[in-house]
């Protein structure tokens, strides 16, 4: 009887040891500050700021995907998934060709806007998973999606200010929906080649001025110190009128104010639209007071732009080594490694 009591307690502590050892080679792989997810044995645990989907195994990879917001498209697109998206809004800001053949043949569904979107129309769809920004006026809404099975995952990719972070996401996607090994491939040539650039930037003598965006009403709203954009002017070697700041989020600030700031600027970036220079001193008289103005370059991000839509905000939310590429090329124009290369998202306003 001993024995047989000694041997059950060897059984319930191999058996114990088992599930410690399922717990232990849980893999915790993290995308970003924000976001990261685990895969347990029986399900995959995604956290993406204050939100948490734990999603059954079962249910992995998603079939059918709908996109509430077109910065995400891009994702899909270099993963050559777009045939697994069935619905997608504000279709008029999408740049991608492919999708908007697929919205033109009915195999992806225009599901509104964010004003207000189709519910019957994505609930007819029956969607696996929606990918969105957390909207708090569509509170009631996502609880609806969720009531008839619907994995609503919330993502707020504008938040990330790491460039090569932004750009991991494709990790998570190719987890979620089945490329996980083209991925990682994809990620690891975009690193490479940011780091590459980053390094090409650190041996460069100049060290060239830059002034971001342009004036909207009375105020001229800047990228912060610590935001994406700053973080793209820094590794590409540029010097940014505001890198002592530590915002993420936009600097509004007077033109006196910027007119100060940028005094010796030698380049002027992320521009609006415009025809010409003329043009541009149509919306504000001022600029012509600028030396930058006068004798600097000007850039736009208008390079791969059509109708509402801009590639700069769809391929280059994930394709960060190539908007690195264009700013290197712009604030080192002595350096030939990428001389015979165009720029791709970035055109010269003249």
């Amino acid at each position: 009887m001993k024995r047989i009591f000694l041997l059950l307690i060897l059984f319930l502590f191999s058996i114990s040891c088992k599930k410690e050892n399922i717990q232990i080679s849980n893999d915790n792989i993290t995308i970003s500050s924000r976001v990261n997810y685990i895969e347990g044995f029986n399900s995959l645990t995604l956290t993406s700021g204050k939100f948490k989907n734990v999603i059954p195994n079962k249910n992995l990879p998603f079939k059918k995907a709908m996109l509430l917001n077109s910065s995400l498209i891009g994702f899909f697109s270099e993963l050559n998934l777009e045939n697994k998206i069935t619905g997608v809004s504000n279709p008029e800001y999408i740049f991608s060709e492919k999708i908007h053949q697929l919205i033109n043949e009915n195999k992806i569904l225009n599901i509104g806007n964010e004003q207000k979107y189709d519910i019957e129309k994505i609930l007819s769809n029956k969607p696996d998973v929606i990918f969105t920004n957390y909207v708090p006026n569509f509170a009631n809404t996502y609880e609806v999606l969720k009531s008839n099975g619907i994995e609503l995952i919330f993502l707020d990719d504008f938040m990330e200010q790491d460039p090569l972070e932004k750009s991991k996401y494709l990790l998570l996607f190719g987890k979620l929906l089945g490329k996980e090994e083209e991925a990682k491939k994809t990620y690891q040539n975009i690193e490479d080649n940011y780091k590459k650039i980053q390094a090409l930037s650190k041996k460069s003598r100049s060290n060239s001025l830059v002034l971001c965006n342009e004036m909207y009403g009375s105020q001229w709203f800047l990228p912060g110190g610590s935001s994406f954009v700053a973080r793209l002017i820094k590794d590409a070697g540029g010097d940014y009128i505001l890198k002592d700041n530590k915002e993420s989020s936009s600097v509004p600030l007077s033109f006196e104010e910027v007119f100060v700031k940028s005094e010796n600027v030698d380049y002027w970036i992320n521009i609006s639209p415009h025809k010409n220079k003329k043009e541009l001193l149509t919306m504000n008289p001022n600029y012509s007071k600028m030396k930058v103005f006068n004798s600097g370059k000007l850039y736009m991000i208008n390079n791969r732009e059509k109708d509402n839509a801009n590639d700069y905000f769809e391929s280059g939310v994930v394709r960060c080594d190539l908007v690195l590429r264009d700013y290197f090329k712009i604030f080192h124009p002595e350096d030939v490694t990428f001389q015979s290369e165009p720029l791709i998202y970035m055109k010269e306003l003249k």
